[in-house]
C-alpha cells in the first residue's frame, strides 16, 4: 500500500509514540491489526490530521495540536460527536470508529475516522475540468449544503450540541474574544465590525446543525463523479444559523486569492455558477423564498475568517501551528476585515 496523497512524514512538533497508539487501537477498536505506518497530512492548519495504514484497512486520526491552546479551540470531541451523529442521517461524512479523551495515550485528546479515497479540489477554479463538470461540482457542494441543514437535530441526537437561537450574538462574541486572545497588532476594521455586527443582527433566528467552515476544499468527492463523499473538519460544528455555512461558502465569490480574482468576476463559460443562482439554487433546496441582509452574513463570515486566520498566525509565531504555512497568514486577517468593513458601509 501507497503512501496517501498530500502526506508526508510526521513533523518533529507533532510526532507521538506511535507503539502505544497502535497498542490502544488493538485494545478498543473491532478488527484493528497492525502493524502501523503513521503520516501526516499537509493540509489543515488547526487540528493535525493523520493517515494510518496496516495491512488490511486506511485510517485518519484527527488530534488536538500540541502547546498551550485557546479556550474552546480545537475541539476534536465535538468533530468525532458530529460525525457520529450524522453519519445515519445520510449526511456525507467519513465513518467514524473511536474518540479518545485519555491525553496520557498519545499526549493529546483525538479520534479515527475511516480514510475516504476520493478527489479534493483545492481551487475553487476547478482547473482540469470542463463547463459541465465544474457546474456539476458546485451543484454537489450545494446539494451537500442543503441536506446538512435539513437535518433533524433533536431527532439526530443533538439537542445539547449548542443553544438555538442567538447565534450571531454568541458568535460575535466569541469571534471577538478569540482575535484579542490572538492579537499580534492593531486592525481599526476588526474593531469596527466588533461594534458594528451585534448592533445590526437580522430579525431571522432559525436554527440547524452548521459545518462553521463549509466550502469546497473540506470536501472528498468521487473518483469520477461530482458526488460528496465525505464532508471533513468539522471542528467549528455547532447548533446555529444556517446562513452562517452559506455566507461562508460564498465568501470566494466576492474576496481575491492569489492568482484569481473574485469568483463573481470570472467568464460565465467556465461553468461556475454565478453567487446569485448558487444562493439562489440553495434557497430552492431549503424551501426559502430569499435572503434579505445577505451583506450582513457575509460581513460576519469575513469577520470571523479574519479571527480564525489570526489565530493561525499567532501559533505559527508560538511555533506550534499544525500548517508549517501558517506565518504567511499574518495580513489575511487585516485583508478581510477590511473588505468586510467597506462592504458594511456601501451597505
Amino acid at each position: 500500500m501507497g503512501a496517501a496523497p498530500e502526506t508526508i512524514p510526521v513533523r518533529e512538533a507533532h510526532r507521538f509514540d506511535e507503539v502505544a497508539l497502535a497498542r490502544y487501537l488493538a485494545e478498543h477498536m473491532a478488527d484493528f491489526k497492525g502493524p502501523l505506518a503513521v503520516r501526516q497530512f499537509q493540509g489543515g492548519q488547526s487540528n493535525p490530521t493523520f493517515h494510518l495504514a496496516t495491512p488490511r484497512r486506511e485510517y485518519v486520526l484527527r488530534k488536538k495540536p500540541p502547546g498551550k491552546l485557546l479556550p474552546s479551540a480545537h475541539a476534536v470531541d465535538r468533530e468525532y460527536r458530529a460525525i457520529a451523529a450524522l453519519a445515519p442521517k445520510n449526511v456525507p461524512v467519513a465513518k467514524p470508529f473511536l474518540l479518545c479523551e485519555d491525553a496520557s495515550v498519545i499526549g493529546t485528546a483525538f479520534y479515527v475516522m475511516d480514510y475516504v479515497r476520493g478527489r479534493v479540489f483545492r481551487d475553487v477554479l476547478l482547473p482540469g475540468l470542463g463547463p459541465d463538470e465544474r457546474r456539476a461540482i458546485y451543484d454537489a457542494m450545494n446539494a451537500a449544503m442543503a441536506q446538512l441543514h435539513q437535518v433533524d437535530w433533536q431527532a439526530a441526537g443533538l439537542a445539547s450540541f449548542g443553544k438555538p437561537g442567538n447565534y450571531y450574538q454568541r458568535q460575535i462574541a466569541r469571534w471577538t474574544q478569540q482575535y484579542e486572545a490572538a492579537k499580534t497588532e492593531q486592525i481599526d476594521a476588526m474593531d469596527a465590525l466588533a461594534r458594528w455586527l451585534p448592533a445590526n443582527i437580522p430579525a431571522d433566528d432559525a436554527t440547524t446543525v452548521v459545518h462553521g467552515d463549509f466550502r469546497l476544499e473540506n470536501m472528498i468527492f468521487h473518483a469520477s463523479e461530482p458526488k460528496v463523499l465525505a464532508i471533513i473538519d468539522w471542528e467549528l460544528s455547532t447548533l446555529g444559523h444556517p446562513l452562517a455555512d452559506l455566507a461562508y461558502n460564498c465568501m470566494p465569490y466576492l474576496a481575491t486569492a492569489p492568482g484569481r480574482g473574485p469568483l463573481e468576476d470570472i467568464d460565465p463559460a467556465l461553468g461556475i455558477p454565478s453567487q446569485a443562482d448558487y444562493v439562489a439554487a440553495y434557497c430552492r433546496r431549503t424551501d426559502r423564498p430569499g435572503i434579505p441582509d445577505w451583506n450582513f452574513y457575509v460581513a460576519f463570515s469575513l469577520f470571523r475568517s479574519a479571527g480564525i486566520v489570526q489565530g493561525v498566525y499567532k501559533r505559527g509565531l508560538d511555533g506550534n501551528a499544525s500548517n508549517a504555512t501558517a506565518t504567511q497568514f499574518g495580513e489575511v486577517a487585516r485583508q478581510q476585515s477590511e473588505y468586510a468593513w467597506r462592504l458594511v458601509q456601501r451597505g
